[in-house]
């Protein structure tokens, strides 16, 4: 385990923690990070990768799905359990279903191997600015209403017929860009843009994986949805009738 800064710096605003176990790729993620003026933690098992995303108060955590001791899909649901932070996967190339399970798991990206640096700055910088806002409309000080839905906007609260439901960030934000365009037609690129911003450079799985945990919380059947139904080919629709 290991804390870099860079000499003569100003304190970096934000703190990456990476887990991960090849030396080279850690140096090189660093290296980078720490260009862009991040604070880089890095650890090399699952279990300190539980352990410093708990005391460590990073603002995004880059996580291996291969560790030693215990998997990153492991490692993702036990920070999950506890956090909100920001979590990019890394992956081999290929390995699909890991990607999926991470997903579902909670993660909010990911990446696969090899993959650019270029790119996995973009991606870190781009779940900080989501990260720092309470939703992707805040500030309205709303409550959007359809189909026994309430999205409190300015609390960053949802109710289901009345009930609480918890939304992590990213579902709140895709649940707001929906009930926004209520009855209408919100394409996958509108939805994406809206989320994960116009830099995203990840396809289209991560929205439909957000869309199925959605309807897990607020649908009464989320096998046969009545609230968000899919429009084949072209996107979603929040349907309020």
């Amino acid at each position: 385990m290991g804390l870099r800064t860079v000499a003569n710096r100003a304190e970096p605003k934000h703190r990456v923690l990476i887990v991960e176990d090849e030396p080279s790729l850690v140096e090189s993620i660093s290296y980078a990070l720490e260009l862009e003026g991040f604070e880089v933690l890095s650890v090399v098992t699952g279990r300190d990768g539980v352990e410093q995303a708990r005391i460590g108060n990073p603002s995004v955590i880059l996580l291996d799905v291969m560790l030693p001791e215990s998997s990153g899909l492991d490692v993702c649901r036990q920070i999950r359990a506890a956090s909100d932070v920001p979590i990019i996967m890394l992956t081999a190339r290929g390995s699909e279903a890991d990607k999926v399970a991470g997903l579902e798991l909670g993660a909010d990206d990911y990446v696969t191997k090899p993959f650019s640096m270029r790119e996995l700055m973009a991606r870190v910088r781009a779940q900080i600015r989501r990260s720092s806002r309470t939703g992707a409309f805040a500030g309205t000080n709303e409550v959007l209403r359809g189909a026994s839905v309430e999205v409190d906007v300015d609390a960053h609260e949802v109710r289901v017929g009345g009930r609480p439901v918890d939304l992590r960030p990213k579902e709140f934000d895709l649940l707001e860009s929906l009930m926004r365009r209520k009855n209408r037609l919100a394409t996958r690129d509108a939805l994406i843009d809206d989320v994960w911003g116009s830099s995203y450079f990840g396809d289209t799985k991560t929205l439909d994986v957000h869309i199925k945990r959605i309807r897990q919380k607020i649908e009464d059947d989320p096998t046969r949805p009545e609230r968000i139904v899919t429009v084949r080919g072209l996107g979603y629709k929040f349907v309020d009738e």
